[in-house]
């Protein structure tokens, strides 16, 4: 495979690795530009393994042994190698994990085929902190639901800080984009679900009741740091669950909180 030093930082080549924390040149690349951002090697084996093709990797050089043993069935993937300030000069941020690739985007299931055969689904509401979509993503690959389904205006599950804190596990958890809830709605009951908010709500059931005996298919929505769920969510919900606080404080923040119901709605025996 082409293992290529760095010698020109102006290379069309490694534009996808360009000022990195630039915002306007992130969203030009991701998802406009087709391609995503998986940092570390842990997470480019999970890319690899769930079938996404790299376009580049950019390395330190005392990964490539490791790098081009990922690689080996993809021979013709270009490996760009660099001195730490060289990547970091080209990235704007020390690549501390030692290597990022460029991977293009697979394309999105439609909502319905994740909905079949599912049992309990995660929803994402309007969140826009990456971080706590990634560790949403986190928990519902350790504490187990069969997919992840995020609004049209929730924050995308593939950029880096998304894929990073979710240790790779977007890669491996099914998601795809909802549509609005005039068609979400139908859509989730046409195939059993029961729609449960998490929300504050003077009828909401406590989680430990929900859980005692739950629905068959649970539908568990998750709304936005600030203002919570959507009126349109509410309205949608076949009900409204709540975790019991103590000492006056009156929620979790959005991913602990998918961490406990998760927890919860766990079969038992």
């Amino acid at each position: 495979m082409p293992v290529i030093p760095i010698d020109d930082l102006d290379r069309p080549e490694l534009e996808d690795y360009s000022r990195l924390t630039d915002v306007a040149l992130r969203r030009k690349l991701e998802p406009a530009g087709g391609l995503y951002l998986a940092e570390s090697t842990k997470v480019i084996g999970r890319a690899l393994a769930a079938g996404h093709r790299p376009r580049s990797v950019l390395i330190r050089a005392s990964w490539l042994e490791e790098i081009e043993a990922l690689l080996a069935d993809q021979p013709d993937v270009p490996i760009f190698v660099g001195a730490d300030e060289v990547i970091e000069r080209l990235t704007g941020f020390h690549l501390h994990r030692g290597a990022i690739a460029s991977m293009h985007r697979p394309a999105l299931v439609p909502a319905a085929d994740l909905l079949s055969g599912a049992r309990r689904v995660v929803i994402l509401e309007d969140i826009v902190d990456h971080t706590n979509v990634g560790a949403i993503f986190r928990a519902v690959a350790g504490l187990g639901a069969d997919a992840v389904l995020v609004t049209p205006r929730c924050a995308d599950p593939l950029y880096r800080r998304s894929v990073r804190v979710s240790m790779g596990t977007v890669l491996q958890v099914p998601w795809t984009r909802l549509p609005e809830w005039r068609e979400a709605t139908p859509l989730l009951h046409e195939h059993g679900f029961s729609i449960a908010a998490l929300a504050l709500s003077d009828d909401a059931v406590t989680l430990d009741r929900f859980a005692a005996d739950p629905p068959e298919k649970v539908a568990l929505v998750l709304g936005t740091e600030g203002d919570g769920l959507s009126r349109s969510a509410l309205r949608s919900a076949d009900v409204t669950v709540t975790i019991p606080m103590l000492h006056g404080v009156d929620s979790l923040n959005v991913a602990a909180a998918s961490a406990v119901a998760l927890w919860a709605l766990q079969p038992r025996g």
